[in-house]
């Protein structure tokens, strides 16, 4: 089996190829050959992708997606503890924006021993590819296809230091862009990553005005957005006991005044307060 030294059932975490079978590692060639059931996102998928790697096994395949994977659970919980399940999604690693999540939880509140067999992820391959920091990044999957919980979301982000990893459909793209453009400044750096490992690969990078203008009618592919993280701003206390006062002067509870000001400059929240209130009341 894929894991020599091991005497017990296991539930085994997979990552497949994200575009291209020569990425497939050797570990995963075994565990598809040798697991008795596989758990797959989609089991034509699963099907193809074992035939394209010349894997003749017939394993039985259990279909796990989101809309099933709550009523799956019990059932798939139940086989890992009497026997190997080996559990992939379509491309990627299962549980990271793909089906996965509630089986592990489940797998380990019931003692299944879990293993993963590490392989290919879009995300690592788009950071590196960006040209972006990567030493601080924050992974945030796709945002709502509604436009303004997605402009809520990009707007709670603006102000996010670390460099940020967006999936977006190729159709939504450019209206994705756009709002990226109006929540964080048209002159923030972007990188458009399309088809990533597959042979029309391409990695688009510039502003997110440029971006969002490039691809207004959308795009082909797969797709995944790095953006630049925000510039961190230098503030002292006393600038930051401005804000405060300015915000607490348009209505603002001096507590959230100076927690907000906080969050957006790593003062003290305590010192911010403080020196508020004194300001506010000179001579105490």
């Amino acid at each position: 089996m894929p894991q020599p030294w091991k005497t017990e059932p296991m539930l085994l975490l997979a990552a497949t190829p994200i575009g291209n079978l020569g990425d497939a590692t050797t570990r995963l060639r075994t565990a598809l050959a040798e697991s008795p059931v596989v758990v797959a996102e989609d089991t034509r998928v699963a099907q193809r992708l074992m035939a394209g790697l010349g894997i003749d096994a017939k394993p039985r395949l259990i279909s796990m997606n989101d809309h099933n994977e709550r009523a799956r659970v019990d059932e798939i919980v139940a086989l890992a503890e009497s026997g190997d399940v080996l559990v992939i999604s379509d491309a990627g690693m299962p549980t990271v924006s793909d089906p996965g999540y509630r089986l592990v939880a489940a797998a380990i509140e019931a003692g299944v021993d879990l293993t993963v067999l590490p392989g290919p992820s879009a995300v690592p391959v788009a950071l590196a590819l960006s040209g972006l920091p990567t030493d601080r990044f924050a992974f945030e999957g796709f945002l709502s296809r509604k436009r303004p919980e997605r402009r809520s979301a990009l707007g709670a982000l603006a102000r996010e230091p670390r460099t940020l990893v967006f999936f977006e459909s190729p159709q939504r793209l450019g209206g994705f862009l756009a709002d990226l453009a109006d929540a964080f400044g048209g002159d923030r750096r972007v990188a458009v990553c399309r088809e990533l490992t597959k042979m029309f690969e391409e990695v688009i990078r510039g502003t997110a005005a440029e971006l969002a203008d490039r691809f207004e009618d959308g795009a082909r592919g797969e797709i995944v957005v790095v953006v630049e993280g925000a510039a961190t701003v230098v503030v002292d206390l006393d600038e930051g006991t401005r804000q405060v006062l300015t915000l607490t002067a348009a209505g603002a509870r001096l507590k959230d005044a100076a927690a907000e000001v906080a969050a957006e400059t790593g003062l003290s929240r305590r010192d911010l307060y403080e020196a508020a209130l004194k300001a506010a009341r000179p001579g105490t």
